[in-house]
């Protein structure tokens, strides 16, 4: 970009490039695409849960002459920019939704630095929570909570695995009941079972006659 006596003359792009000396004064522009580190800020969750994130953003400069003229160092104001709105976004929200929901914070952080950063000629691709710093204390207690959701978890497992043996057996039962022939076939297959097994156990078969009154109807 070209200053002559300190107002803009021309934007001129790559290759030579021919001033005036003490006139013209050249001010360089990268229009490549940043990546600038967002230092961690210190933020208190709508829950009040203290806190400390950091984020990383991406940019480019898409118009050199509002780059330069509306802001006096774009670098530093972008960065300035993205600091506060960190705070202030991440402030408006409760730590689960930190947690869970990142995606919604970089989409919502990307729109606010985006409008907020277009008069200055500068297009704000993304913006990614990078890292949260969560206090000892709040580990504990999420590291708590998440052990107990196991448990009850298991807990639930369990239970679901009673209750289908349950009706498991029952259906055995009905079965049996209804044909008592079942039973001497499943006695004779558990005998076959433990002579398998290469132990010292003594087998002393029972007449399955011993078992008809139990299966009778009452």
């Amino acid at each position: 970009m070209i200053f002559r006596l300190g107002r803009v003359i021309k934007t001129k792009g790559p290759g030579l490039i021919i001033i005036i000396p003490v006139i013209d004064k050249m001010v360089k522009v990268s229009l490549r695409l940043v990546v600038m580190d967002v230092p961690p800020q210190d933020v208190i969750t709508r829950d009040n849960v203290s806190v400390k994130v950091n984020a990383v953003i991406y940019f480019r400069v898409m118009d050199p002459t509002n780059a330069t003229i509306e802001v006096e160092n774009y670098l530093f104001a972008t960065s300035q920019l993205a600091q506060t709105t960190l705070r202030s976004v991440c402030g408006q929200v409760e730590l689960d939704e930190i947690l869970a929901e990142r995606e919604k914070i970089n989409t919502r952080l990307q729109g606010i630095l985006d409008r907020q950063t277009d008069p200055w000629g500068i297009k704000v691709t993304s913006v990614e929570v990078k890292h949260i710093d969560l206090p000892q204390e709040m580990q504990r207690v999420m590291a708590k909570q998440a052990e107990a959701e196991r448990e009850r978890r298991a807990k639930v497992i369990n239970a679901e695995s009673e209750y289908q043996a349950a009706n498991r057996l029952a259906e055995a039962a009905g079965t049996i009941q209804k044909y008592p022939e079942a039973l001497q076939l499943r006695y004779l297959q558990t005998l076959r079972e433990i002579s398998s097994e290469s132990n010292s156990t003594t087998l002393s078969p029972i007449p399955i006659d011993l078992f008809k009154p139990f299966l009778k109807k009452e």
